[in-house]
């Protein structure tokens, strides 16, 4: 399997421990008003990051290079700064907004390039 499907299903499946863990958080302390927070980490973390691996695992003649290392950075970068600024901002830290933008952005400038890869280059080696 190439190393970026390996490395993507590893760091999902660390995502979706540490959504699990907020979950179990929210309902312990019986504050659910992060739960936008919780939902888009295990979507853009867990689910979404499973599913870049699986296309990369399916087509390792688009998992080598630097551009596939360079969509799994700048997706994860973005859920680093999204994520955390999200909860807090739902949380009560409004001052945390303009973060939780930008984060959305470099995320989504992540699956933009995905979705380059997907449809670019003649990939000959699918499984």
């Amino acid at each position: 399997m190439p190393f970026i499907a390996t490395l993507y299903f590893r760091t999902a499946i660390l995502l979706l421990i540490v959504g699990i863990g907020v979950g179990i958080h929210m309902s312990m302390a019986g504050d659910h008003s992060p739960m936008g927070a919780h939902a888009h980490l295990n979507l853009l973390g867990w689910v979404t990051g499973a599913l870049f691996g699986v296309y990369y695992a399916l087509h390792p003649g688009k998992a080598s290079g630097r551009l596939p290392m360079l969509q799994y950075a700048i997706h994860m970068i973005g859920l680093v700064i999204m994520i955390p600024a999200l909860y807090l901002m739902l949380k009560g830290n409004a001052s945390l907004e303009p973060f939780v933008a930008v984060g959305s952005l470099v995320v989504f400038a992540g699956v933009i390039l995905f979705g380059w890869i997907v449809f670019t280059g003649d990939d000959r080696s699918t499984a």
